[in-house]
């Protein structure tokens, strides 16, 4: 178990938030810092996911979206993006039997045909190897933007109405919601943003309407399990009218 009696006495257990999202940032700050190169600063930053998985799972989160990846990620050198793909893969290979183990059941949201092969196959090895958990889900969301996954659901819609299966009518906010990549869950409840950045970056921008935010200044490869409890006992503190 991650957190003492003594921990877990500080939150009400009853009322964690059952989803929550982040925004991991500062791996490469955090390895400037160090003397060290970007790709040390993000795999620091996944030995964190790993153990902020399992401690969302001890507190009883149900769903962790975590931001791997954004469609503006392309931008950075071809070196990094390509350390980075290799970096998912051998992390999507050493948790495969940890997560089967621990019942975390893996997803994978975005444009993800961009992604290369060996990584794709990764992606549904793991997402198959895991169907079966039932603890936490995670959810990466990979080569994902806000506005990206809005416009590919107003294409399948656009399509659908042209072939009879919706009508114009039938569009409500909550069709719009089916649509989306995060259509299998409620919207976050939380969304934690690290490294004192405090922007959306084009993430989840539908699903975080009503969604409590929580920034720190501590870099991601720097977040732990009580940073993580911090930002639990701050969003219970609040009272959440959902415009109410």
């Amino acid at each position: 178990m991650t957190y003492s009696p003594d921990d877990l006495a500080t939150i009400d257990l009853t009322k964690v938030p059952k989803h929550v999202a982040i925004i991991p940032d500062g791996n490469r700050r955090w390895a400037k810092k160090q003397g060290l190169p970007s790709l040390t600063g993000h795999w620091k930053g996944v030995e964190t996911l790993i153990r902020i998985v399992r401690a969302a799972s001890d507190l009883g989160i149900k769903m962790l979206t975590v931001y791997a990846f954004s469609t503006e990620n392309w931008n950075r050198s071809k070196e990094e993006v390509d350390g980075l793909m290799q970096l998912y893969k051998l992390y999507l290979e050493m948790q495969r039997e940890p997560m089967m183990k621990e019942g975390v059941r893996l997803h994978a949201i975005g444009d993800i045909s961009r992604l290369p092969d060996f990584l794709l196959q990764e992606i549904e090895l793991s997402q198959s190897s895991t169907a079966h958990c039932k603890k936490i889900d995670l959810v990466l969301p990979m080569n994902y933007g806000g506005r990206d996954d809005i416009r590919r659901a107003f294409v399948t819609m656009a399509r659908d109405i042209e072939q009879g299966k919706l009508s114009k009518d039938q569009i409500t906010e909550e069709t719009i919601s089916r649509y989306l990549d995060t259509s299998k869950w409620p919207d976050p409840d939380l969304l934690i943003r690290t490294s004192g950045e405090k922007r959306q970056s084009n993430f989840l921008l539908w699903q975080l309407s009503y969604s409590e935010f929580h920034y720190t200044d501590v870099l991601w490869p720097d977040f732990d399990e009580q940073e993580l409890l911090r930002a639990v006992q701050e969003a219970q503190a609040r009272q959440r009218r959902l415009g109410g």
